[in-house]
């Protein structure tokens, strides 16, 4: 679906499971990929099977067809936060307890708005705690402002380093993955799905 937002439109790919949905889980890409990345496919197969609905956001910077957001923040979340409530707004998902999820740029976006959109808890993979070789610029106040229970994935060889377990809920670190968590998708989906399990039922 196209979902129109005050940054231009982004499109939504809305995936039901066979019964009632028990939840949202919407999820959006990093900087520079999208949302047919091996971790997000493995995630949003793993919580369809698991009774939850996904919606893959394609966001506007994507379909107006640049690689980068930029680096203001607030367009950008302005825009995903138009497009997480038009997706909410479809009957078959309205009213029912949303997560936001995005992996390393989408991430950061999913932690600064989970609070404005109501989540009931956000999805973090590969969180790029700081630009390569500079730790000294950290993130973590990000993971921190979220404000909701949080789920961390990373690799421990990610060189955007690792957030520290004291900024999130919950942190799985994946030995010897590096930022694109492609080594082994099915834990990394299976580490998603119970957690949000045992959060949300």
């Amino acid at each position: 679906m196209e979902l129109d937002t005050p940054r231009g439109p982004a499109l939504a790919d809305l995936g039901l499971p066979s019964g009632e949905p028990r939840y949202l889980l919407a999820i959006t890409h990093g900087a520079g990929g999208g949302v047919d990345a091996p971790d997000i496919t493995a995630v949003c197969e793993a919580v369809l099977a698991s009774g939850g609905a996904v919606a893959r956001i394609t966001q506007t910077y994507r379909v107006a067809g640049r690689k980068m957001p930029g680096s203001a923040t607030r367009p950008q979340d302005e825009a995903w936060t138009s497009a997480v409530r038009g997706v909410c707004a479809d009957p078959r998902v309205h009213g029912i307890p949303l997560v936001l999820a995005g992996r390393s740029n989408g991430a950061r976006v999913a932690c600064r708005t989970a609070a404005e959109l109501g989540a009931a808890a956000v999805v973090a993979l590969a969180f790029p705690l700081h630009p390569p070789g500079k730790p000294e610029r950290s993130r973590a106040p990000e993971l921190r402002g979220a404000g909701v229970p949080t789920l961390v994935v990373n690799g421990d060889r990610d060189p955007f380093g690792v957030p520290d377990a004291a900024d999130a809920a919950s942190l799985v670190v994946r030995p010897g993955e590096r930022h694109d968590l492609a080594g082994d998708v099915g834990a990394v989906a299976g580490a998603v799905t119970e957690w949000l399990t045992e959060r949300l039922g």
